[in-house]
């Protein structure tokens, strides 16, 4: 006697025996069941797409509190605040910075000598018993056949060493002063108890200072790095100026040019790639048959209203002048941020987007000649993008509204499924038990009509 198999919803398979009639009672079941799980699929499409629609919302969301918290930073009034530049012309042999209020002007800077630290070399043997090693007063300890790089270590480890230590193909050890500047004659003090030192003759340096001069005037220092030379600026001496002399030229105070210049950039980045995201999600149409949850959440946003208008809003504060200002200083365009569209030529595929360009030039020259109207235009200008952008992201807005909505009915969703997947799973349960019981009912009148046949055929041979 055959058997079927139905796979019940739990995964398990569940055996019936084949009924005696031939009929196929698995593919019945199955058939019976999908039918009935038509509205299950249905409604669990129906959660792919809620749930593609609020991740790309909430991913909406994100970019547009991003884009806010990049306005805000421009009525920081820290961005503004005056500072000094300084520069060289030749910064890879003379360095410099602002330490604090420093002399507006040229200075002209030479360097005929660069400071460096006092040496001493020595043929390292290792030693037939203990030896003691002594520089400038600390001593150092090596056991009978110890080597140069053992020493080296203590050396360099040591926090009131004078020395620092170097070894040379195991056999040469040079001590070089922690300090740089001038030492004359009487310079690194070394002894040693087993004579595992022998110091090279003709080797011996002694330490020197930096020697300059600022606009003629002769200076020294023990160090490379010079505080006293020019007012409020530290110079860094890196090479000689055998060429002629190097150029540090200090601004007037003001407004960095340079730290604006990368806030404006870093937001026109961020804003050209929240408009792409926003453009992505309202151009990709969902696919005519999705066969699968990635496809369901594909084209969820496609030619959303609230997106399209929330972009429209955000491309209108970059170009409207801001109430109250001077037409001169009004809007973004008028420090350089644009489309960046040349002027009678075909548009291109970014400025038809809105993508923004920044003209550092132009920026430079409005935070030089203007810097209070820049300030004033960039605070008015980020306050209405950042109240545009904030009515869209912000709690209570149509975007928050929208994903706590769909995340509402995700869960609605979630518990009708899980209630009708448990209905089909006894419905399962009842099908296979009446189709095995009928079963049993064909198969036990089968057995009673063989059973009276072959008595009636008994009956007829006794008979003759």
């Amino acid at each position: 006697m055959s058997t079927a198999s139905v796979g019940s919803l739990a995964g398990s398979p569940i055996n019936i025996t084949g009924l005696a009639s031939g009929l196929d009672t698995t593919s019945i079941i199955n058939a019976l069941l999908n039918a009935e799980r038509i509205p299950i699929t249905q409604l669990t499409h129906q959660q792919e797409k809620l749930q593609g629609q609020a991740t790309a919302l909430a991913s909406m969301q994100s970019s547009m509190r991003a884009l806010s918290f990049a306005a805000f930073e421009f009525r920081l009034g820290t961005l503004f605040e005056n500072s000094q530049a300084v520069s060289s012309s030749e910064p890879l042999r003379v360095s410099a910075a602002t330490t604090s209020g420093a002399g507006v002007g040229g200075y002209e800077v030479e360097v005929t000598q660069l400071a460096n630290s006092a040496q001493r070399t020595f043929t390292f043997t290792p030693p037939a018993g203990e030896d003691t090693v002594t520089i400038d007063g600390s001593e150092y300890t090596l056991k009978a056949g110890g080597g140069a790089k053992e020493l080296a270590s203590k050396i360099n480890a040591d926090s009131k060493a004078t020395v620092y230590a170097a070894v040379l193909n195991n056999e040469t050890i040079v001590f070089s002063s922690r300090t740089t500047g001038a030492t004359g004659g009487e310079f690194i003090n070394v002894s040693d108890t087993a004579g595992a030192l022998s110091e090279k003759a003709g080797t011996a340096k002694e330490g020197r200072d930096a020697e300059f001069s600022v606009d003629g005037v002769h200076g020294t220092a023990a160090g490379n790095t010079v505080t006293n030379a020019i007012a409020g600026v530290t110079l860094t001496l890196n090479g000689l100026t055998a060429s002629g002399p190097v150029t540090i030229t200090v601004q007037p105070p003001g407004p960095s040019v340079s730290a604006i210049e990368a806030q404006v950039q870093s937001f026109v980045t961020l804003y050209n790639s929240t408009v792409e995201a926003v453009q992505k999600q309202l151009t990709t149409r969902p696919p005519t048959n999705p066969q699968n949850a990635e496809e369901l959440a594909t084209g969820t946003l496609f030619g959303d209203t609230s997106l399209s208008s929330a972009l429209s809003r955000m491309r209108q504060t970059m170009y409207e002048p801001i109430t109250g200002l001077p037409a001169e200083m009004s809007s973004p365009f008028d420090i350089g941020v644009s489309t960046g569209a040349p002027t009678g030529a075909s548009p291109t595929q970014a400025t038809l987007q809105g993508l923004l360009k920044l003209d550092p030039a132009k920026l430079a020259n409005a935070i030089q000649s203007n810097p209070d109207g820049v300030k004033e235009m960039l605070k008015g200008w980020s306050k209405n993008l950042e109240e545009v952008t904030n009515n869209v992201a912000n709690a209570g807005g149509p975007l928050a509204s929208r994903i706590t909505s769909d995340e509402g009915q995700i869960s609605e969703l979630k518990v009708r499924i899980n209630s009708m997947n448990e209905i089909l799973a006894v419905r399962q349960k009842a099908l296979v038990a009446t189709y095995a019981k009928l079963e049993g009912i064909i198969n036990k009148n089968s057995a009673q009509s063989s059973w009276l046949t072959q008595q009636t055929e008994s009956l007829s041979k006794l008979s003759h």
